[in-house]
Parts: structure tokens; C-alpha cells; sequence
């Protein structure tokens, strides 16, 4: 017996390096029944038929972008033939702690080792003698910082470091634990410290941040070209970062970008005012690279614009406030100001302040929705699935494949 694909959500996680900047995605496959010894055929099946149909139509290489996928793989998908259908250079296979590192084990992971796989050991808490007979093949190793006391995790780190092998510090939640791992000498890190919203008294927006707040309230006023352009004329960071954006990939264009004018008569109104939502997220100075912080908004308001999108075909008005529901609920993350103060200084329609404000109405659920996908939340995504008409989880899966594509362009220069 099978288990349905509607029965399984992919979820998705951020990895990022010492910088802080966005190297890849952990894939998690989660279901709402809860796990037994029974059921592990089905639970291969079941990602079986998520991995190879949730990217179907884009290809695994699109939906990652340039960032690669972390795989949970437990005993049975570690052993089965999947693995040889995904592309090596893009997988990173992440053995589970409840994988025992038998001989057959052992001679599967020297195969995909082998074939170019990275591989991954999960969950690491400071038992080395179970992990003995995979030293040498594998690359990079998940310490589990919460369940790794302080005290003992410099112990650990320094046990580790006997292996030619990355360092990833996992679960981290607070930026007192990234710091800590950062002079431990970590590489990578997954955890929600980035996107935490964290409300700091007395913070006040920077200038580019109040420049694109007011910009964002002319084109919702439709004020005209020459007040936007006066405005932006004032900051050439974001003027040089919008150029950037409406130049990438994501803008889905032929023609190069040139001036502001250009932007706004090639682009529309519509998009213009999406590109300024996503250019919050970036850095003025920095105009090379998207921030993990965007990374996230550009997904969560894309993967709300294409649910919206399949809800209610054909309505636009509700497409476009999806989208701007998902890229604001992160603004008191990235201003460090409340969702009170930044509703405040922009004119939006009711909907969406219902959504941001208390995660009301239709937007409210889809914003629910995106959020309980980025954490661990299984059984919340399948209970607003079911509540949201019109959804399923196999029309959810495949709406956020398109949403991760969408995203890993953000930034990036046609070729």
C-alpha cells in the first residue's frame, strides 16, 4: 500500500554560510500521521512521489537555482534507486540519526559517494562510535545545538574537527548561539536566527528604508514618474539595486532596463511596485548578491501569488494583494520596527492589513499557510490545506517548487 502524495508537504529550510548569505535549502518532506514501524515503505513511497513529481515540470536544478538541496534519506530511501534519478552536483544526501551505519550502509554511501553525492550526517550530538565506520565519506556533519549542551558542545566541535569535514550548527535560534558557533569555527548554519523578527525600542528606519516606504505609498497613491524619479534621485544605492532587479532573470524580460523611466513605462505600475516591495530586502551598498532575508520574502510572496492564483483563477486584484501580503509580513524582521508602525506609513487595502495584523481572512491563511511550510509544522499545513478551498497538497507542493525558482533568480543578470 501507498500512501497519496497529497498526504506529504515539502518544506524548506535556509543554510547559510559564515557570512550570512544563502548556500542552500534543507527539503522537508513531512506528513500529518505520525511516524511507526510500519509505515516506512509508505514514507518512501510518499517523497518518493513528492521528489519526483513536485519538480516535475521546472527540474529540481531550476526550483534550487544556484543553491543546493539537502535530502533527508532514512534507511529504506537511502538504499532504493531514487537517489541515482537526482542530479549529484545539486543533492546533498543527509543520512538521519536513525540510520545504523551497517555494512550495506557503508557500501551505499561509498556508491553515491562515488557518483559526485555530498554527503551529510544529521543530528549530531557528541556519539562518535556509531558514526565510526562512515568516517572518510562523509563531507559535512549537522550538530544539533540544542540538544548539545554549551558546555559540552566546545568538546564536540573539537572531536569533529579530527575529520576532514564542514561543520553545520543546526537549530540555531538566537544570535548568542550563531556567535558562539561562529568562533567555534562553524561553516554553515540553519535555524530561524535571520528571520526572527526582533523588535528593537527605538529603532529608526535608515533614509534608503524611509525612501522606499514613501516610494512604495506613491505607487500605491499613483502619484506620477517625476515624483518617483525625485525620490529615488536621492538614493543611488537603490536606484543602482532597482536597475539590478528589473535587469534579472525573475523580470522575465528581453529588453535591458536603463532608467527609472524605463523601469516604470517597461514594467508597468504593478511590477514596479513589486520590485520596490523586494528591494527593501536588499542591500543599498551591495548590489552583487540577494540577502537570505529576501531570499525568504521573494518565496513566501511568490508561493502566496500562485496559491491566490489557483484559489480564485483569474482574479487579479487578489493575486496581486497574495503577493504583497507575503513580502510585507516580513518588513518587522527586516526594519526591526512592529507590523503597527509600518502599516502605519503605507495605504493598503483591508484584506491585507487583516492578514498582517492578525493572519485574518482568505490572505491570513495563505500567509499561514507559507509559514507553517518554512517551519516544522506538518500538521498545521495539512489542517489549513484542507480548511483553504480549491487546495491540496500536491497543488501546494508544486506552486512552491515555481515559488523556489522564482526566488533563486532574484539578482542574478541575464546571461
Amino acid at each position: 500500500m501507498t500512501v497519496p502524495s497529497n498526504e506529504v508537504f515539502i518544506g524548506r529550510q535556509p543554510i547559510l554560510d559564515r557570512s550570512q548569505q544563502l548556500v542552500a535549502y534543507e527539503l522537508l518532506f513531512r506528513r500529518s500521521r505520525q511516524k511507526n514501524s510500519a509505515e516506512v515503505y509508505d514514507d518512501l513511497a510518499a517523497t518518493a512521489n513528492v521528489i519526483m513529481h513536485a519538480f516535475a515540470d521546472l527540474g529540481i536544478e531550476a526550483a534550487l537555482g544556484p543553491y543546493k538541496g539537502f535530502i533527508n534519506c532514512n534507511e529504506s530511501l537511502l538504499l532504493s534507486d531514487l537517489l541515482e534519478a537526482l542530479p549529484p552536483d545539486k543533492i546533498v544526501i543527509e543520512i538521519l540519526e536513525t540510520v545504523e551505519a551497517t555494512p550495506a550502509i557503508v557500501a551505499r554511501c561509498t556508491e553515491l559517494k562515488a557518483r559526485g553525492f555530498t554527503i551529510a550526517l544529521d543530528d549530531y550530538t557528541g556519539i562518535e562510535a556509531r558514526y565510526m565506520p562512515l568516517r572518510g565519506l562523509v563531507d559535512i556533519v549537522k550538530v544539533d545545538v540544542l540538544a548539545v549542551p554549551e558546555a559540552d558542545l566546545c568538546d564536540a566541535t573539537r572531536n569533529l574537527r579530527k575529520w576532514p569535514l564542514q561543520l553545520l550548527a543546526e537549530k540555531v535560534d538566537s544570535q548568542k548561539q550563531a556567535a558562539i558557533c561562529l568562533d567555534l569555527g562553524y561553516a554553515l548554519f540553519q535555524g530561524y536566527y535571520f528571520a526572527k523578527p526582533m523588535i528593537v525600542a527605538g529603532k529608526k528606519l535608515s533614509h534608503s528604508q524611509l525612501a522606499l516606504v514613501r516610494l512604495l505609498g506613491l505607487v500605491l497613491d499613483d502619484a506620477g514618474t517625476p515624483e518617483l524619479e525625485r525620490v529615488l534621485k536621492q538614493e543611488p544605492g537603490l536606484t543602482m539595486n532597482l536597475m539590478r532587479l528589473t535587469n534579472s532573470a525573475a523580470a522575465g524580460m528581453r529588453t535591458k532596463v536603463t532608467s527609472l523611466r524605463h523601469a516604470v513605462t517597461l514594467l508597468g505600475r504593478r511590477q514596479l511596485q513589486r520590485w520596490l516591495q523586494l528591494l527593501m530586502y536588499t542591500n543599498p551598498g551591495d548590489s552583487r548578491t540577494a540577502s537570505p532575508l529576501m531570499q525568504l520574502a521573494a518565496t513566501r510572496g511568490k508561493l502566496m501569488e500562485l496559491l491566490a492564483g489557483k484559489i480564485k483563477p483569474g482574479d487579479q486584484q487578489s493575486v496581486d494583494q497574495a503577493f504583497m501580503s507575503g513580502i510585507m509580513s516580513l518588513m518587522p524582521t527586516l526594519m526591526s520596527v512592529p507590523m503597527e508602525e509600518i502599516l502605519a506609513s503605507i495605504n493598503l487595502g483591508n484584506d491585507v492589513r487583516e492578514a498582517l495584523e492578525s493572519r485574518g481572512g482568505p490572505l491570513g491563511a495563505l500567509l499561514e499557510l507559507s509559514e507553517a511550510l518554512e517551519g516544522d509544522q506538518g500538521e498545521t499545513c495539512h489542517e489549513l490545506t484542507a480548511r483553504i478551498t480549491g487546495l491540496d497538497a500536491d497543488t501546494v507542493n508544486a506552486c512552491l517548487s515555481q515559488a523556489l525558482a522564482w526566488a533563486s533568480n532574484i539578482g542574478r543578470e541575464n546571461a
